[in-house]
């Protein structure tokens, strides 16, 4: 446990994120906990105590003087998996256009699980310039499309990135088994797909900084 800046109450920044939502939610109440997130994920100042429930031990050194840069945004959208409420909708759909891919990754995240009305732009998210954005993309259309969504989940079998080739496979074969639709015979087949999985990138993309809280 760690205080925050005004020394009380105390704020668990040291516990997993689902626990420290729960303790923000007892703390603020569930509808107050929505609406802060939404206002991080928008940009906006939620309050210092909040930002240590969202983003714990990370967001202590934000506090500290660290830069924040995109980390309050997305730790408000990361919220969201957690606390949910319709009015968190359009914050959420429009943070696909957020200037951080790690930002526009947790909204495509948030639309899956939420199951929001967005596949147009899951399907511009599928050309993504950042690999893991392109991924959750084509997550999230063979979950919520439809069969017109189908070609734009097997163009990304010959992605030039393997995690991205890996995501397209297993939402091709999820769309197509929730929708009944045949599998057809051609190069994307599943062992073909499988044999391009492992096939080198054929192009580079720029490194991806790793995971933070």
């Amino acid at each position: 446990m760690r205080k925050n800046s005004s020394s009380e109450p105390i704020v668990p920044v040291d516990l997993p994120i689902a626990d420290r939502l729960a303790a923000a939610v007892k703390r603020y109440g569930e509808p107050a906990v929505i609406e802060r997130s939404i206002a991080l994920l928008k940009g906006e100042n939620a309050g210092e105590d909040f930002l240590l429930y969202v983003g714990g031990e990370h967001a202590q050194g934000i506090l500290d003087g660290a830069p924040s840069v995109y980390w309050p945004e997305l730790w408000g959208a990361r919220a969201l998996m957690y606390v949910w409420s319709e009015t968190a909708n359009e914050a959420v759909i429009g943070g696909l256009d957020n200037q951080s891919w790690r930002v526009r990754e947790m909204c495509a995240k948030v639309i899956l699980q939420r199951k929001l009305h967005a596949l147009k732009r899951l399907v511009r998210l599928t050309t993504d310039e950042v690999p893991r954005v392109r991924a959750a993309a084509v997550h999230a259309l063979a979950a919520l499309g439809t069969a017109e969504h189908l070609p734009t989940i097997v163009q990304r079998l010959r992605d030039p990135d393997v995690e991205v080739r890996r995501a397209a496979q297993q939402s091709r074969d999820a769309l197509t088994a929730r929708l009944g639709l045949p599998t057809a015979p051609d190069s994307h087949s599943p062992a073909a797909a499988a044999a391009e999985a492992e096939a080198p990138a054929a192009e580079a993309h720029s490194p991806e900084a790793p995971d933070a809280e």
